[in-house]
């Protein structure tokens, strides 16, 4: 069996981040210059199923999970922003250990711009100087209901520990609460279930609100092309050293 921690290193290291030139040696290309080499070695579909991606991506809306032991649980959140074209995936480490779980992401990770921290408040202040706010899904007295959550600012879902849920400290540093609909018995959801139903609530929101999920700046869907050119095309980075070298 595959240790847990091992599986979550793993799991992180071959998540994707942000993509701004690709250092080929000789000199480094921009976004425009990889793409202009790259485009050859793409068949047609590809380069449209890359269109039609980038259409619906947003920098808008971030995910961010605090403290999750499960790797399972990670992949699945995983899945789910990039399946909903939410770019920005923050994973905050915690201290308890790791748990594995044969769900996997389906290669969902290396599509995002993922970033690690070791602490909630240094994410947080940082996703706040972005512009964002942070909305931690809490059952708490303050808490509002998710509908009420403004999605056309910048947001950024907090999904807590699979057993305590968000820590004090995110709860503190935080701008807001939210809790999801639950008509039944149970009070809360499985942290998979619930990044599920707040990413899908919060993509039909901005579809019914802005016409469109999708929000990218043409600086920005210029180098997500690049970096989807170069995870789309084998040996992309030889091919990239090569073009340089000639």
């Amino acid at each position: 069996m595959e240790d847990p921690r091992q599986a979550m290193e793993d799991l992180l290291e071959s998540s994707g981040s942000r993509f701004d030139a690709f250092d080929a040696g000789a000199r480094v290309l921009s976004p425009d210059e990889v793409i202009s080499i790259l485009a050859p070695q793409l068949s047609d579909e590809r380069i449209e199923r890359i269109d039609a991606v980038l259409a619906g991506r947003t920098y808008q809306v971030a995910a961010v999970v605090e403290g999750v032991i499960n790797t399972g649980n990670v992949s699945a959140v995983m899945r789910t922003a990039e399946g909903l074209g939410f770019q920005p995936f923050h994973v905050i480490r915690g201290d308890a250990p790791y748990k594995h779980s044969v769900r996997t992401t389906q290669g969902a990770q290396k599509w995002l711009d993922v970033t690690e921290w070791e602490e909630p408040v240094a994410c947080v202040q940082s996703l706040q100087s972005q512009g964002f706010q942070v909305v931690v899904t809490a059952l708490t007295d303050q808490a509002i209901p998710l509908d009420q959550v403004d999605v056309t600012r910048p947001t950024a879902f907090v999904f807590g520990n699979e057993q305590h849920g968000a820590s004090d400290q995110m709860l503190e540093c935080a701008d807001m609460a939210c809790v999801l609909p639950s008509p039944g018995f149970i009070q809360s959801y499985n942290i998979s279930v619930a990044a599920a139903m707040t990413l899908h609530w919060a993509h039909s929101k901005r579809v019914e609100l802005l016409g469109s999920s999708g929000s990218l700046s043409a600086e920005d869907t210029t180098r997500l092309r690049a970096d989807f050119y170069i995870r789309s095309v084998r040996r992309a980075e030889d091919i990239l050293r090569k073009a340089v070298g000639d």
